[in-house]
């Protein structure tokens, strides 16, 4: 099977749902996407499987094709996510992950400083003045890898295996911003010296510190981008 193929049977079907465009109830039956789509039908049940698992969509016996309502999607599916920042739920979709951000990224942080092991903690610290570096030369691409690395380390770092699964979900949130163009061509000076201050407190085993950076990163975060959905309606299920 495709995958070229696969991917853009997923896309060509789940980003209109996403977008609202195919509302929540509407039936489909695999015929019309394979016609819709010119593919088989190995590779459109293919695809429904992944859309399925991403909550969007259920197949109802000698129905077809139903499409779920939001509160039934998986909010933590990098490609779901990926999908609303790239259209119409950009806003409502960054204030979320970006509300998640600021509740766990602290608390990881705590931990990482009281159980982070010590190569796990040199890398970070490795990796936040790579940061400075980088960010100072405008190579954004370069900082946003180097800037997933760091926040994906200090996750892992808190020794929570909860906290460590998020890390796809952040990257997501990440690159989205990037991609939209929401970060400044070079990250503020304070902002690096943040960074720098979470690695150092968690490799010089200080929880209360390195909780305390890592909330005034998550708090310019929210200050650089809120703009972004002040006049987003909240979602309630």
């Amino acid at each position: 099977m495709s995958s070229s193929l696969h991917n853009r049977v997923i896309d060509a079907v789940g980003t209109p749902i996403v977008d609202g465009y195919t509302p929540a109830g509407t039936v489909m039956l695999s015929e019309q996407i394979e016609r819709a789509q010119g593919v088989s039908r190995s590779v459109v049940r293919e695809a429904i499987r992944v859309l399925a698992a991403m909550g969007l969509v259920e197949s109802v016996k000698r129905v077809g094709i139903r499409v779920r309502p939001q509160s039934g999607w998986n909010a933590f599916d990098p490609v779901l996510i990926r999908w609303r920042l790239a259209g119409a739920g950009r806003g409502a979709q960054l204030r979320s992950l970006t509300e998640l951000r600021a509740s766990v990224e602290p608390m990881a942080a705590e931990l990482a400083a009281q159980h982070c092991p010590q190569a796990m903690s040199g890398e970070l610290m490795s990796v936040a003045a790579q940061m400075r570096t980088v960010g100072r030369s405008g190579d954004l691409e370069q900082f946003l890898a180097l800037d997933i690395h760091f926040h994906r380390l200090v996750l892992h770092g808190s020794g929570n295996e909860m906290f460590a699964k998020l890390d796809e979900v952040i990257a997501a949130v990440l690159s989205g911003r990037t991609g939209l163009g929401l970060m400044p061509a070079h990250p503020h000076e304070t902002a690096l010296q943040w960074h720098v201050d979470v690695a150092d407190a968690i490799q010089g085993g200080h929880p209360v510190r390195a909780r305390e950076s890592m909330e005034l990163i998550m708090r310019r975060t929210i200050a650089e981008v809120e703009e972004s959905w002040v006049h987003t309606a909240r979602i309630f299920f």
